[in-house]
This record gives C-alpha cells, structure tokens and sequence, in this order.
C-alpha cells in the first residue's frame, strides 16, 4: 500500500479510520474495505461527500446498490469520479452505444477511461463498422472495444480489414484527423 501511495503514510488515524467506517456505511463488509484500501489507497482522501454522491450518481442511472459495490469492489479508483463524470461516461455508454448497465458493471475499468481519448474515438469507428454492415448488427461486447489497448482494439477492428481506403478512414475516424477526400 505505501509503495503505491507513499502519500498515504501521512493520513492520520482517525482519517483512516473514518474512511473505513464510511465504506462500511456503503455496504462493504469489512475484508472488502481493505481490499478496495489496499487497491487504491488514494480513496483515504476521497471526501464522504465525494462518495455519497457518486452513490446518489449511480443510484439515479439506473444501478442498484449492490451493483455500485460490485463495481467499486473491481475498481476502485471509480469512487474519485465526480457524479458528473460518472453520469458523462455511463450515459453515453449505455444512451448513445446502447450497451446495457450490465456491461459496466462487469468493467467498471472502463469509467477509468478518457472519454476524449478512448471512448469516442473507437466507439465512432465501431458505429462506423456497423453502419457499413462489416462487424454486423450486434454491437460488441464492451469490453472487446474498451478494454484492450490501442494496439489490439486497431488489429481487432480496423487492421484486419482488406480495404486501404477503408482502413484509412476507420484510422482517422480513430485519430480525429480529417482526411482528404478531393483526388486530383
């Protein structure tokens, strides 16, 4: 824990302490608040505020209690979101792609992600893909677009394909660079 979090040797006691008892307050049984601790022991200074929030957040999106916990127990770090981030990142997932809560609740690591960076970008080259009817009208599982690098998303669903003309639009799609379409 201090090698992740050196800052962590300056909490008091009684800091500690009442985050630990903040945690159970959310639901998580004991083993379970030094684990998420232990994970990410930066949610020390969380503010309860922060938490609650996060909490009222997820409760309003459409998430139970429990499966808030089950999340916060795979991803810590998900307790330094705002609301607002939280609400950002899980309304477009789920309104504009269309993947179910579910999905979230099983990567929760996905909330992690820069929505500028990661999560527009490849989910605007899968709309793509399905809207050209090449990865057909299922959309893919969550995890098969956001939890992978940049690398294997590319391979995944862009370097496979047999079309030049198509990879280069998919790869500016991805890049945010607007290409040249005039041939003269």
């Amino acid at each position: 824990m201090f090698k992740k979090c050196p800052g962590s040797l300056t909490y008091s006691e009684k800091k500690v302490t009442q985050k630990f008892e903040t945690l159970k307050k959310c639901g998580l049984l004991d083993d379970e608040v030094l684990s998420v601790l232990k994970r990410s022991p930066h949610c020390i200074g969380v503010s309860e505020q922060r938490i609650e929030n996060s909490i009222e957040t997820c409760l309003a999106l459409g998430f139970t209690r429990e499966e808030f916990l089950m999340m916060v127990k795979c991803f810590p770090p998900c307790l330094h979101l705002s609301g607002e981030t939280l609400k950002k990142k899980t309304e477009f997932l789920v309104k504009k792609m269309n993947w179910p809560l579910k999905a979230l609740v099983s990567n929760p690591s996905v909330l992690g992600s820069s929505m500028e960076k990661r999560m527009v970008p490849r989910c605007n080259v899968v709309k793509a893909l399905m809207s050209k009817g090449l990865i057909g009208s299922e959309l893919p599982s969550l995890s098969s677009v956001l939890v992978c690098t940049d690398e294997t998303f590319l391979k995944r669903y862009v370097r496979k394909l047999d079309d030049d003309e198509l990879v280069a639009e998919l790869m500016a799609i991805f890049t945010g660079i607007k290409r040249k379409t005039d041939k003269t």
